[in-house]
């Protein structure tokens, strides 16, 4: 394992030069102390989980001091928001230090988020807070930990320094990783400036990086557009598996390696709700739950305009066409798996839109209808689970279906329980749990936050003690408002 000194700087993007990032030093804040770390994210670096206690860890993380072979820069970009054309977005409120290349030969993205203004900021002050910070943190490990493609997070820095926002809060700072920060609106941004030369070099760049397998091709960027199509399809098909509404699916935020990252007012779903919207900004509802296949499409779509030099139209909508086809496949594949069904059957779609829209307005807890299915033998299971919802009637009949699907396979109660454990989380990323987490770091208690890490770093196997997160969350929980502040 490795100490803060040792890590080996390759830092790939920044030498494609200005025209794609700006070089700028992160500001420090004022008074830093570690909040929570992530001893599995820093792992990716090959660093010693002690180096967490040391002063230096939270130093470098809070931009006083730098490491001499990194080359901070704010990345340059655009993207559709909210369905409109935004022309020059970029690293507003983050830097790039530096990619960090492990003893496995991967190259993990240093991106320090809060670390101060940069030419993108538009009018901002280009700070995070703490609250936002301590948001993104637990999303991100949490959602690595269900097996959701996921940026990570590796630490979340407090301090003095005041910044406004609705009202005065402390400014903080999160250092995530990922393989790329590259976004669709990389792309977009230099289709629309019309900078074709720029555009092939990003595109190059990302063949070389992250999509080598596609170079071998005859037509490598059309390839390359595939994988995007394929990896985007996989991740949404665990968003609306696990219950996971992003928020603020602008392109903008939306990953060309078909990961999770910039996370603002997200929610895993309580009740379940098609319809949910976590956004409390997001009147129309353009980002709601149900939504997020469909845009996710129109983001590709934005996505293959920009490519249009590089790919021949026809074979654009070709890979696009692909999309719905390999969602709905893994989407399928996971809910089998959630339900405890080892094989395929025709009637699978059916029973699963069938329970979805038995559970719509009965109050149903998604995470824990999943989960208390497999405690027990099917026909049990189902007994205990009638009265949580509405239309009773219906339910019996979905349950007779279910139970006469779990009987056509060979399989035994404790092999089932422990196969659905393991795709069925105990413990979930709840609002309430959070803003709880939140409310004590912000009067200088780490302590809830770091067990909340703890706890959702295991989510699928119980925990002593730890009942509490496990348990339903009351009405007050189910209603927090979240908006894109940070």
């Amino acid at each position: 394992m490795k100490s803060l000194t040792d890590l080996t700087f390759d830092n790939r993007f920044a030498r494609l030069g200005d025209a794609f990032s700006t070089a700028v030093l992160p500001e420090p804040i004022a008074d830093p102390r570690l909040v929570v770390a992530s001893h599995a994210a820093m792992a990716l670096l090959d660093l010693d989980p002690a180096q967490a206690d040391q002063p230096e860890f939270a130093q470098l993380f809070a931009g006083h001091k730098l490491w001499s072979a990194a080359e901070p820069r704010a990345m340059v970009y655009s993207g559709h928001q909210f369905g409109s054309y935004n022309p020059r977005l970029g690293d507003g409120r983050g830097l790039l230090l530096g990619e960090v290349l492990n003893a496995a030969g991967e190259h993990w993205d240093l991106h320090l988020k809060g670390a101060g203004q940069t030419p993108y900021s538009r009018m901002g002050d280009g700070r995070a807070v703490l609250r936002s910070s301590i948001r993104e943190f637990l999303a991100s490990e949490a959602l690595h930990a269900l097996g959701i493609p996921s940026s990570r997070a590796l630490c979340v820095t407090a301090s003095s320094t005041p910044v406004w926002r609705e009202t005065q809060e402390r400014a903080a700072m999160l250092l995530r990783l990922a393989p790329s920060h590259v976004r669709f609106g990389h792309f977009e941004y230099f289709y629309y400036t019309q900078q074709p030369e720029q555009l092939k070099i990003l595109a190059e760049h990302m063949l070389a990086c992250h999509f080598s397998d596609c170079s071998e091709q005859a037509e490598p960027y059309g390839a390359m557009f595939t994988q995007i199509v394929e990896r985007n399809a996989e991740l949404i098909a665990y968003w609306q598996a696990y219950g996971f509404c992003h928020g603020v699916m602008n392109s903008d935020n939306m990953s060309i390696l078909g990961i999770t990252f910039d996370f603002g007012p997200y929610a895993f779903l309580d009740d379940f709700d098609a319809q949910h919207i976590c956004n409390h900004s997001d009147d129309a509802g353009r980002y709601s739950f149900s939504n997020q296949v469909p845009i996710a499409h129109w983001n590709l779509s934005a996505l293959a305009q920009a490519l249009t030099p590089l790919v021949e139209v026809e074979a654009l909508r070709a890979s696009l066409g692909l999309f719905l086809p390999l969602y709905q496949a893994h989407y399928l594949s996971l809910m089998r798996q959630r339900l405890g069904l080892l094989g395929a059957d025709d009637t699978d779609q059916t029973l699963i839109e069938r329970l979805l829209q038995l559970m719509q307005g009965s109050a149903v807890d998604y995470s824990q209808f999943f989960r208390r299915l497999g405690e027990q033998p099917p026909a049990q299971a189902v007994a205990n689970l009638r009265d949580d919802f509405v239309d009773l009637a219906g339910f019996d009949q979905w349950a007779t279906d279910y139970c006469a699907r779990a009987a056509s396979e060979e399989d035994n109660q404790d092999a089932r329980r422990h196969r659905m454990h393991a795709v069925n989380p105990l413990y979930v990323l709840r609002n309430y749990l959070a803003q709880q987490a939140i409310e004590a770091a912000e009067q200088g208690d780490y302590g809830p936050v770091r067990e909340l890490h703890k706890v959702l770093s295991q989510p699928f196997e119980e925990q002593p003690g730890m009942q509490r997160y496990a348990e339903r969350p009351p009405q007050w929980g189910k209603h927090l408002e979240i908006s894109c502040s940070s």
